[in-house]
């Protein structure tokens, strides 16, 4: 089985900034068809730069959390390409919760944009890789890869709401992993520890003291870049990957093999 993803058209959503940027431009590095889709459209346009109409990268500026842009996601993205072969829900949103606070709304905020947003895109998504696969009989019809956190398995009061829903999206990715088998889309997850996203950049600013922490309670002793997951990315996507489905692949230097309740998942 190849490891190549050349030709194959793919979304990728939080693709403004961080992981989710560096996959895509990994992506278009090695031959594919690339949308990049955030809601930060000035990012975008800083980020990928001027776009030609026959080059093999896009880009598209929505709310994913609405489901008319979801809808024009996928247009924009046959309108270019024709067709979508692969599909990376990264657009993710970590906010601190209080548990005890009943006026808090980051548990629906979050379950919005980390489980709801990348559910239906997969549905629509997965929908039009089955209607472009009609008389194919075998090989890999689709690959989905849902970026998570290793939030998802431990326990922080702090991170309540973002804990509970990367282990709904975790579960998800179960779910449709088993639902779409048939139709040979492959559905997988990749949980990551902490990443120099922009988010944590930020957060380091603030709170210096969080880096020894973190670097403290991780066997490899640092933060990974996040070039680092790319690879690990395209693995899941390419048909090197091909009996992997329903999988949740753990990149965290080995963060989780510690008490998981050490420190918390930044």
């Amino acid at each position: 089985m190849s490891f190549s993803i050349e030709g194959k058209t793919a979304i990728v959503t939080g693709a403004a900034n961080g992981v989710g940027l560096a996959i895509a431009r990994h992506f278009v590095d090695k031959g594919a068809n690339v949308v990049f889709a955030d809601m930060d459209e000035t990012r975008l346009v800083k980020e990928c730069g001027e776009v030609c109409e026959d080059g093999n990268m896009r880009y598209f500026a929505g709310d994913l959390r609405e489901r008319l842009t979801l809808a024009n996601l996928l247009s924009a993205t046959l309108d270019a390409f024709d067709r979508v072969d692969i599909l990376v829900n990264g657009s993710r949103q970590m906010l601190h919760s209080d548990p005890l606070d009943l006026d808090d709304g980051s548990m629906d905020q979050m379950l919005s944009q980390n489980l709801m947003t990348a559910l239906r895109l997969s549905q629509i998504v997965a929908k039009r890789m089955i209607k472009q696969a009609e008389g194919q009989t075998e090989g890999q019809v689709g690959a989905i890869v849902n970026l998570s956190s290793i939030a998802g398995q431990r326990v922080h009061p702090d991170l309540l709401g973002y804990s509970v829903s990367c282990a709904a999206l975790d579960q998800m990715t179960r779910g449709l992993a088993v639902a779409l088998a048939p139709q040979r889309i492959r559905v997988n997850g990749l949980a990551f520890g902490s990443v120099m996203s922009a988010s944590l950049k930020d957060t380091l600013k603030e709170h210096s003291e969080f880096r020894t922490e973190i670097e403290a309670h991780t066997p490899l002793g640092r933060i990974a870049a996040p070039g680092e997951l790319t690879e690990a990315v395209q693995f899941l996507a390419s048909e090197a990957a091909g009996f992997v489905t329903g999988q949740i692949m753990t990149i965290d230097g080995g963060r989780t093999l510690l008490d998981p309740v050490a420190a918390p998942a930044h």
